[in-house]
């Protein structure tokens, strides 16, 4: 019999060790599954789903060649710290601005006047006391909807950049990934989009002030609110130019905080919709409201209770961001554009328009939405009752539920459009009511769909429960 050599029978050992411990773990996990009852006992509904909307954006209609012209645009201004000039042509933040702006109206007249671009001109505080001027550039489309034309979905970049020390208005700061990409993504959503036609407005916007304190996200919050749009959705850009790791491209990352249970929330439902429409291959969902020790333009939205997420490039390089541009010991140091990758940003782009496309052919959301435990039933019965406004083009509602340990929801039941005899206990065309089984173990949750096809979106509100 041939020996085998110590090392390699230590090997075989472990390896077989390993084996069968990974088979018991899988025995016990299929055991306690067994050992879970039924839900619901009586089996759960089958419900046939509708297929995804029509007139998807195709990746071949990027313009990549555009969106790099953008952010050449931006970096040939030198600087565009928030303290550098407004009045300059060729220098500084102003000249930044100059640019967007000139972007949007080029998009504006090509909608045939239908893309209305203005800037919002502020001043802002900083903690010192101290003041100075800021300006946000807006292009807004308005809905086609009456009912929906004051519910807004937003996408935005920021357009001012920084040195290695903050508020240098001399030193240079190209910013091309921090943030010339987000204004690139918006301004190329914009072009795609300008010429359709949706129920609800969007807005794209190019933002300031955001490296000394979001201060332009505020103003754009402020704005809104005082116009009188709800805020349906809102998509912030910020470091989404650059994709260095091998193997790419790779997913964009989407980060949205959680809610006081740490998990749901308006904010942590558009993200999972992001998800939805643009597809898991392309978009890596974060359940964080942004990256240790960091924050961006969605913050001031997500404080006050509203949908709002972040888009980040999948790794990020911190010789590109915040960095004055030199080299030392041989390492490059500087926001560069060289430093891009213009596929990955095109996807980026894509994302983003598809999922403004589709909420802003959506319906109203529904509203009044209670869930509590049916009284007299031990089996954990959850009722579900919601209204909503009468809407022709809706297809009906679907019902949600996932285990309490589940990132994602999975479809229960659909229930069509009001009229139909499935939504139980309601005479009425526009309210429904729905009850469905469980013990505590899945959470439910109500969506709605539209005539187009099938659309995740939820009540911007939480489920209040009831006292049921």
């Amino acid at each position: 019999m041939r020996k085998i050599p110590g090392s390699v029978a230590r090997r075989r050992f472990t390896a077989i060790h390993f084996a069968v411990a990974l088979l018991g773990v899988l025995l016990i996990t299929a055991t306690l599954h067994a050992q879970n009852p039924a839900e619901p006992p009586n089996g759960a509904p089958s419900p046939k789903l509708l297929p995804g909307p029509s007139g998807r954006i195709a990746r071949t209609s990027i313009d990549e060649k555009l969106m790099r012209k953008v952010i050449d645009e931006q970096v040939a201004c030198g600087t565009r710290d928030s303290f550098s000039s407004w009045t300059d042509p060729k220098r500084g933040v102003g000249c930044g601005r100059d640019h967007a702006l000139a972007r949007f109206q080029e998009i504006a007249k090509e909608s045939g006047g239908r893309l209305k671009v203005s800037a919002d001109k502020f001043e802002a505080t900083l903690r010192t006391g101290m003041k100075f001027h800021l300006e946000n550039v807006y292009a807004i489309l308005p809905g086609s909807d009456s009912a929906l034309a004051k519910t807004v979905f937003l996408v935005s970049g920021d357009f001012d950049s920084r040195p290695s020390h903050a508020n240098d208005p001399n030193a240079d700061a190209p910013g091309a990934d921090d943030d010339s990409s987000g204004v690139a993504v918006s301004i190329e959503s914009a072009r795609l989009l300008s010429k359709g036609t949706y129920r609800a407005t969007l807005l794209f916007a190019a933002l300031s002030g955001e490296e000394q304190g979001l201060y332009g996200a505020r103003q754009l919050l402020k704005y809104l609110q005082a116009h009188g749009y709800t805020i349906g959705g809102y998509l912030d850009n910020d470091i989404v130019g650059a994709d260095p790791a091998p193997g790419g491209p790779h997913r964009v990352r989407v980060f949205s905080g959680g809610g006081p249970d740490g998990v749901d929330s308006p904010s942590r439902e558009l993200a999972r919709a992001i998800e939805e429409i643009d597809g898991r291959k392309n978009i890596r969902l974060i359940f964080r409201l942004d990256r240790l020790g960091r924050g961006g333009d969605h913050m001031p939205f997500v404080a006050a209770g509203l949908p709002a997420i972040r888009f980040t490039e999948p790794q990020e390089n911190y010789d590109h961001q915040h960095q004055t541009p030199r080299t030392e010991n041989g390492r490059v140091y500087g926001d560069l554009a060289k430093f891009l990758d213009f596929k990955f940003m095109g996807n980026v782009a894509r994302d983003n328009a598809e999922v403004l496309r589709e909420l802003a052919l959506a319906p109203a959301p529904p509203t009044q939405v209670t869930i509590g435990h049916v009284r007299g039933t031990a089996m954990g019965y959850a009722k579900i009752n919601w209204s909503a406004p009468t809407d022709a083009r809706r297809a009906g509602y679907e019902i949600l539920w996932r285990e309490t340990t589940s990132p994602r929801w999975t479809v229960y039941d659909f229930v069509p459009a009001a009229g139909d005899a499935a939504a139980k206990g309601s005479a009425s065309a526009s309210n429904g009511e729905m009850n469905s089984e469980g013990n505590g173990a899945r959470l439910p949750c109500l969506l709605f769909c539209h005539g187009a096809g099938r659309r995740l979106l939820l009540d911007p509100q939480p489920m209040r429960a009831n006292s049921l």
